[in-house]
């Protein structure tokens, strides 16, 4: 005679019932504490919580849809004790609430799965993917159209000057415009104020110049002040979106158009273990090279101290990222560029007279080229990354090549050979070279495309999510760690 309880309805080892239970033992303190208290009673953040994380583990992602399954679908309506709240209500709390907070709450989950042997905090895996950001996909600011602009209006500004001084030489003679590409909006409407002075007096003037000259005076000053505000925005960025401004244009595998265009986006960074996001940090440069050294900053923020061991590919192998990882302490196991090509005979065989296959005489510093010549030391200089990093490289040459019977397959130069070698770098490749193909390197690298590139896979082709729903780069992490909780529990519910 009774109607059927939910509770009947939902079976014991559903996933809904782990959420809950795991999200109950959870501290939110954080969390209850942004809620000041009077006016109308509020949902309890407990509650919109459960179903912010279980609808992202769902596949439901708009707070529309989520409304939605809180009025009708059986498991929403368990979980929130047929409590109804609407989608205002869940976005609010998601981009407001969590700021700050849901990172918390996702290292609370981690560490309860390393507990439970699901997952290690000691040896991880360090892989990145980019997903497209909610921002306009044509609402773009690019740098190098910023600096081309800037160029073309101190060659106009020079033009103009260089037409004033021979129209009116006696009016420009004592004035000095000065570096036109550095001038300031205010030196800018100075300089077009006295061509405009000089040029006014004198009816031989060109039309055209006092038009262009009209133009530049309306039009220059506040191009300049907009540019300036541009440059401060992108940083060491060469793109931006007008729309989500803490996105860039990049390159995306996920390519609805099948042109390669570039869209605006975030470089999402993961440490994994056992197919769990260990820790994640989010990145607006397109490459990963850079992005190393502040993820490992992240993880150790997250868990207090770094890990174990880090294996990643490629990409991260640079000079900055094995000197940070060797003055850590982290054992590294990371590719360099040729790492893979330098496994195979037949690609060593495609380039036999490159600088690494050179003989390197330590005591004498000298590389001995292919005919058996000594290279001798030249001189170092200095060379700064984009990243700031400063490299040390030092140049050898080659004493003789001319009438080198091997001149044309060792080198193109109308010289001797002259390399550029950057030692410290060779001493991380060595060190990482022999890592790498030691028995535990071997399986370190085999785990790794095992261990994180299917997280990737899952939440982009299973769950169907490739771009964000939220702008801006801290409701950007909010969102992906909402997608990193969903991630971690349904391989605990599995």
């Amino acid at each position: 005679m009774l109607p059927p309880s939910l509770d009947d309805m939902v079976s014991a080892t559903h996933p809904v019932r782990i959420i809950s239970k795991v999200i109950d033992d959870l501290d939110i303190d954080a969390l209850l504490v942004k809620y000041k208290g009077g006016g109308c009673a509020s949902y309890h953040p407990r509650m919109l919580l459960k179903v912010l994380i279980y609808a992202y583990t769902s596949n439901i992602y708009s707070s529309r849809k989520m409304e939605e399954a809180c009025q009708q679908n059986i498991h929403f309506l368990w979980l929130t004790g047929q409590q109804m709240p609407d989608h205002n209500t869940i976005n609010r709390f998601r981009s407001e609430r969590l700021k700050h907070v849901l990172r918390h709450v996702f290292t609370q989950v981690v560490h309860m799965l390393a507990a439970e042997g699901i997952l290690s905090l000691k040896e991880v895996y360090v892989d990145g993917t980019k997903i497209e950001s909610a921002a306009n996909r044509y609402t773009f600011v690019w740098g190098n159209a910023i600096k081309t602009n800037k160029e073309k209006m101190a060659a106009q500004l020079r033009e103009l000057w260089q037409y004033a001084r021979s129209i009116a030489k006696e009016e420009m003679n004592d004035t000095d415009p000065g570096d036109f590409p550095t001038v300031s909006p205010e030196k800018i409407r100075e300089t077009v104020e006295k061509i405009d002075a000089a040029l006014r007096d004198h009816p031989e003037a060109s039309k055209k110049v006092k038009a262009k000259l009209a133009y530049a005076k309306k039009n220059w000053p506040d191009a300049l002040e907009r540019y300036a505000a541009q440059e401060k925005i992108l940083g060491r960025r060469n793109s931006y979106s007008k729309t989500d401004p803490d996105a860039t244009f990049m390159r995306m595998k996920e390519d609805h158009m099948k042109n390669g265009q570039l869209k605006p986006g975030y470089n999402i960074q993961v440490s994994a273990s056992k197919q769990c996001i260990v820790s994640y940090s989010i990145h607006p440069n397109p490459t990963d090279t850079t992005t190393l050294i502040p993820h490992l900053k992240q993880y150790e923020e997250d868990h207090g101290s770094l890990p174990e061991t880090v294996t990643a590919d490629a990409g991260y192998g640079s000079e900055q990222n094995y000197e940070h990882l060797e003055q850590t302490g982290v054992a590294a196991y990371v590719k360099y560029g040729y790492f893979d090509k330098d496994q195979s005979e037949a690609e060593c065989r495609k380039r036999p007279f490159t600088q690494d296959k050179l003989h390197y005489n330590k005591e004498k510093d000298q590389y001995i080229c292919p005919m058996g010549q000594p290279m001798d030391n030249v001189g170092s200089n200095t060379k700064k990354t984009e990243a700031g990093f400063t490299q040390q490289l030092t140049r050898y040459q080659a004493r003789n090549c001319e009438g080198c019977p091997m001149r044309g397959a060792c080198h193109q130069s109308k010289g001797n050979r002259t390399i550029e070698v950057n030692h410290n770098l060779n001493r991380h490749k060595q060190r990482a070279r022999e890592a790498l193909t030691s028995e535990v390197g071997t399986v370190h690298r085999k785990r790794r495309p095992v261990e994180v590139e299917p997280i990737f896979g899952n939440i982009k082709e299973n769950h169907r999510f490739r771009r964000f729903m939220l702008r801006g780069r801290e409701k950007v992490e909010i969102e992906f760690g909402l997608l990193a909780i969903a991630q971690n529990l349904r391989k605990k519910a599995a």
